[in-house]
């Protein structure tokens, strides 16, 4: 906390603003409340703040939203990343975020041109062709000018706006700041952890202000789409793009809100709400990298029914497992698997103590709701919001991965139903779901997660040594409580051994299997019938084990009854 005062006090004059802007959208107790008033008027007095403090705090998303546009780009971003944050906000929230724009007077062209020269190292008349003054879009990072190369290859530069990175840092700094005075003054928003948030955020935001970042994210995406000759991904031209400057290709077309356009043209809007759905579901549950922010202002529509993607500076990430969770979850919502739901959502619960029966009892309530609809009448996006309206009761928070992605496929279908209103997310959905799940059955997956497992339970067995001497010192220190109320201890007690013995030989025979099968895939050491002998013998004890384990569960079954 003394750190973060130091902070307030570095950025003061800014801080000062912030404060100023917040009461006169009628959030002055929000301001009193965290601190950030009597923080200011304590520092200096010479600052003549505004001293209305006492203005009703209104619960109000257009307020808000107002606030944050008068309070620049760091501000606006913030928003526009809260709008994905449906799990943390109710629609009518969201809906008022979505409205933020990062559109801004551009920067003249007078002050542009001596950064190109300098970022250049030459002057630009060198390099380019009918270089315009006039950008085609300003945001709040940087803006973008239409030029043409020497050979008359068409281009578009985007070049970061003078002085942008100061402002924006000592943004974040106050930001980081009012996140660490909620989490201690708001006990409610603590399970969101505001301070982590601010961090997240600062990560992506840094990420955002470097455009070679974003030229590489689009290089990865022109690697994925390779043979795919209806997606379009502009082409960088590396020996001009830096941190600050990003050269691409231009791509023309009909812009992707452009309806009239796209009939004008003689395209097909089925084709493209199809072709456009692949692709970003390819993008998510195939490679398990996509494009965060496809809204009709980042896709173009060619001739012959092709779509470009522009604008790579927000993507996801989705690592292998996170993908399975999302795979599970959509093949359980498409079954009306309740107990399919149920555990996935309780993967994402995290430190969240849930009430399961109250979960799966609202679960069961929810599949209801959709039981009786046709495919062709489920909206995918209504579907999400119910699932993370139901997430949001329960208090189990959004996993911040899954955020962009949610908003992301919502964003897609509404794109789609735009281009054609018979457009069904679900039924494009299904095979990708289809090719992932058969995915984890191929030979090559089956025998990479039998290593992962062996290996994981290698490490497991030679770290419980440690683990048990841990939690022995502990016990000696008296840092270990345990209260138990138990009947029949002997009874239980041996029911652990029993159980234990199972696990242990579960485990062997587990192991055994794995073994056997890499060693019967390599074909080493001495062979019987054609088989690797080691391997052969592995599988024998493998099947006496699975025997005894299944005598003895039935013995012991036996006995308790």
């Amino acid at each position: 906390m003394l750190k973060e005062t130091f902070t307030v006090m570095r950025d003061l004059p800014r801080v000062r603003e912030i404060v100023a802007v917040l009461v006169r959208h009628g959030l002055g107790n929000l301001v009193q409340r965290l601190g950030l008033a009597r923080g200011i008027e304590r520092a200096s007095d010479l600052l003549h703040l505004p001293g209305n403090y006492e203005a009703e705090l209104v619960d109000s998303p257009v307020r808000v939203r107002r606030a944050l546009e008068e309070l620049g780009p760091a501000f606006v971003k913030l928003g526009q990343v809260l709008a994905t944050r449906v799990d943390m906000f109710p629609p009518e929230w969201i809906t008022e975020f979505e409205k933020l724009q990062s559109n801004v007077p551009p920067v003249p062209f007078d002050l542009i041109l001596p950064e190109l020269t300098a970022l250049l190292g030459t002057d630009p008349a060198n390099i380019f062709l009918d270089l315009d003054p006039e950008p085609v879009g300003a945001a709040s990072i940087a803006q973008v000018h239409r030029a043409k190369l020497l050979d008359g290859t068409e281009v578009v530069l985007k070049i970061r706006r003078p002085g942008v990175i100061p402002k924006i840092e000592a943004d974040l700094r106050i930001l980081r700041h009012i996140g660490s005075l909620m989490e201690f003054e708001f006990a409610e928003s603590r399970r969101y952890q505001p301070v982590k948030i601010a961090e997240e955020f600062a990560k992506s935001l840094r990420r955002e202000l470097n455009l070679s970042a974003e030229a590489r994210n689009s290089e990865r995406f022109v690697q994925n789409f390779i043979g795919h000759e209806d997606i379009i991904i502009p082409k960088t031209y590396w020996e001009w793009t830096s941190e600050s400057l990003n050269v691409q290709s231009y791509v023309g077309g009909v812009a992707g809100n452009d309806l009239l356009g796209v009939d004008a043209a003689g395209l097909d809007r089925c084709i493209l709400a199809s072709r456009g759905a692949d692709a970003v579901l390819k993008m998510v549950l195939i490679d398990g990298y996509f494009h965060a922010d496809p809204h009709p202002g980042n896709v173009k529509y060619l001739p012959g029914n092709q779509i470009a993607f522009l604008d790579f500076g927000m993507v996801g990430r989705l690592p292998h497992p996170r993908r399975d969770q999302i795979v599970d979850l959509l093949a359980a919502l498409a079954q009306r698997d309740e107990h399919g739901i149920l555990n996935v959502l309780l993967e994402w619960t995290g430190d969240t103590v849930v009430d399961e029966e109250k979960l799966t009892s609202d679960i069961a309530g929810f599949m209801f709701d959709y039981e009786n609809l046709a495919l062709k009448d489920i909206r995918f996006g209504n579907l999400l919001n119910d699932v993370v309206q139901m997430m949001r009761e329960h208090q189990i928070t959004l996993p911040s991965d899954l955020t962009l992605l949610f908003k992301a496929l919502i964003t897609l279908e509404g794109l789609g139903r735009q281009l054609d209103p018979e457009f069904q997310m679900v039924g494009h959905l299904t095979p990708f779901v289809k090719e992932v799940i058969l995915a984890r059955f191929h030979p090559k997956a089956m025998l990479k997660k039998g290593k992962e497992g062996l290996y994981e339970t290698v490490q497991l067995l030679g770290g419980l040594p440690r683990d048990i001497g841990k939690l022995i010192k502990q016990a000696r220190r008296g840092n270990i409580r345990i209260d138990l109320d138990l009947k029949r201890l002997d009874h239980f007690g041996l029911q652990i051994t029993r159980s234990a013995n199972r696990l242990t030989m579960g485990i062997v025979t587990g192991s055994l299997i794995i073994g056997s099968s890499i060693v019967m895939t390599v074909k080493a050491g001495p062979m019987l019938f054609g088989l690797p002998l080691l391997g052969f013998l592995g599988f024998v004890l493998a099947v006496l084990n699975t025997i005894w384990l299944v005598i003895s569960i039935w013995i012991s079954g036996k006995e308790e009854r």
